[in-house]
Parts: structure tokens; sequence; C-alpha cells
């Protein structure tokens, strides 16, 4: 991580760096919550991996630096889990943002519990939505991943590709190779599901529930990515 972007203030996101303009929402946060000072540092992205150092004062905020490009994550890593009851699928896209996850899918699968429809669907996809962005805002982000649609398991376009795996007790190790972990429910997979045979890997040697199995995913592929493991 950049340091300024470690030690900047706060991290935003707008949509023109060369005038960046604070949604209501941020600007109540920095002033309100942060109780920001005039002067203080604030890294602003754009989402899609630019960002530049910026200065607070009245409210509003001043460039003071240049625009900033990184080389973007490579290879993009995702996730998709078998969406669980309650606030847990809130849980699992905030930790898979703070880890550096890039693409996170909530799945339907044959033995999923939790139905989503019509405007239910709509409306936990904004939530989940806003969830990233704001972990993307604490843990100081530059991309924004994407939160896919709630998706059939058999429609999920990934499921076909080299380097997918599903989590199953017994499976293989999970090396770099793996770029996407599909994560089922507490049920587990069908026998249907299972029969398209897709690579299979294991998360440890406990059966998890879908939040951790999500988390511990995302934990064991990005860092693989970034050289922390083997």
């Amino acid at each position: 991580m950049n340091p300024a972007l470690r030690s900047s203030a706060a991290h935003v996101f707008v949509d023109d760096l060369d005038a960046p303009d604070l949604a209501a929402d941020d600007r109540h946060h920095l002033a309100r919550v942060l109780r920001l000072r005039d002067g203080q540092p604030v890294s602003v992205g754009d989402g899609r991996g630019r960002w530049r150092m910026c200065r607070f004062a009245g409210g509003e905020l001043g460039t003071d630096g240049p625009v900033m490009q990184p080389t973007p994550p490579n290879p993009l890593l995702t996730v998709a889990f078998s969406v669980p009851k309650g606030d847990r699928p809130e849980l699992v896209v905030q930790k898979l943002t703070e880890l550096g996850v890039d693409r996170i899918v909530p799945i339907r699968s044959d033995r999923s519990v939790v139905a989503w429809d019509g405007a239910r669907a709509v409306k936990n996809l904004d939530r989940l939505r806003r969830v990233a962005r704001e972990a993307a805002m604490q843990s100081r982000r530059v991309w924004l991943p994407v939160v896919e649609p709630l998706t059939a398991f058999a429609a999920f376009d990934a499921i076909d590709l080299v380097g997918t795996a599903l989590a199953e007790p017994g499976g293989d190790a999970i090396d770099a190779s793996v770029v996407t972990i599909v994560v089922g429910p507490e049920g587990g997979w069908s026998e249907s599901e299972l029969a398209r045979g897709v690579r299979r890997v294991s998360l440890g040697p406990t059966v998890l529930r879908v939040e951790t199995a999500a988390i511990a995913a995302g934990v064991r592929i990005c860092a693989l990515r970034d050289g922390q493991a083997t």
C-alpha cells in the first residue's frame, strides 16, 4: 500500500478526481463523525484504481497531489457464496472487500434456504454494494470490488473456467492456480452440483459456516496472490 493512503485521515470515492465533490453522506462522515480539521489529508479514489491526495477544508476537498494509477491486481480474484440468513451476507461482503477480493457473487444453490426475489433482491444488492463501498473506504482500497446480483449456481459464469473450485471437505489444497472459490450452503452441495466436475478444494479439517468459509477462502487466495503463502 502506498504510504500516503495509509496515513490519510480518511479515504473516499468521487466521480471526478479533477473536481472532487463529496457526496452528502461522505461530507457528514468526514465533518461530523471523524471530525476532520481543515487541512487534514484525505485520499480520494474513483473506484477504478485512480486516486490522488486532497486536503479537507470547510467541508470540501481541494486537490493536493497528482493523480496516481497503480498497476491493477493480477489475477482478479472471485469468491462466490450461497446466501446465508440474516445480516451475515453483509459481513461476508465487508470482510472480502477488506481482504482485497475483486469480485463477490452471492449465489442460489440447490440447498439454499434464503430466497431473494423481485424488489427484495434489488434492495439487498444495493445494501451489499453500499457495504462494499464503505469497507473499501475503511481499508483504503482504490479499486471497488464488483458485487454481482444474486446468481443461480447453474448460471454462474465462472463455473466452467479454469481456476474455479468448489469449497468442499476433503478437496485439494488451495494453490495459486485457484482464482475463484465457490462456497456452498451449510447443508452442502447437492449431488447434481458436485457432478458438474468442478475442482474441489479444502478450507480445513472442520465444517465451517458459510460466512466463515467465504472469508477463509478470501484470505487464502489473496495471500497467495500477494506472495504471502504457498
